[in-house]
């Protein structure tokens, strides 16, 4: 069974995002990590930058395949999760919590609106009807 936090908005691009007042953490969803497999890279932006919806924020790499992660709200990079140079493969084991990837200053919280909610997110993964 995917997990998919009910506290969280998404993308359809498989990102999370968890808004705390005007700072949002962003990640990819349990989806995304399992889709790539191991992680084996992942590049980050610099604190400091500015993105808008849409713009390629990161980079994630797996053996199978690399994948661009989108920002999924405008703002202002505060912090990025710098244990993902030495431990990308937190993003496998824990991508809701120490696999995070970057925070951003919200530019413009309106854009919260446009993200999609758990039920919404799940509605787009692919049913798999084998699962134990």
């Amino acid at each position: 069974m995917m997990d998919v936090p009910r506290n969280l908005r998404y993308r359809e691009s498989h990102e999370w995002i968890k808004v705390e007042g005007k700072t949002a953490t962003v990640g990819i969803s349990d989806y995304a990590q399992q889709q790539l497999g191991d992680l084996t890279y992942v590049e980050l932006p610099e604190a400091g930058d500015e993105f808008s919806v849409d713009d390629e924020v990161a980079v994630v790499e797996s053996v199978k395949a690399a994948s661009d992660v989108y920002a999924p709200l405008s703002g202002q990079v505060t912090a990025v999760n710098e244990r993902l140079d030495e431990q990308p493969e937190l993003v496998n084991e824990d991508p809701y919590g120490d696999g995070w990837l970057f925070k951003l200053r919200l530019e413009d919280p309106a854009e919260i609106d446009e993200l999609l909610s758990s039920e919404q997110y799940e509605e787009l993964l692919p049913q798999d009807e084998d699962e134990d």
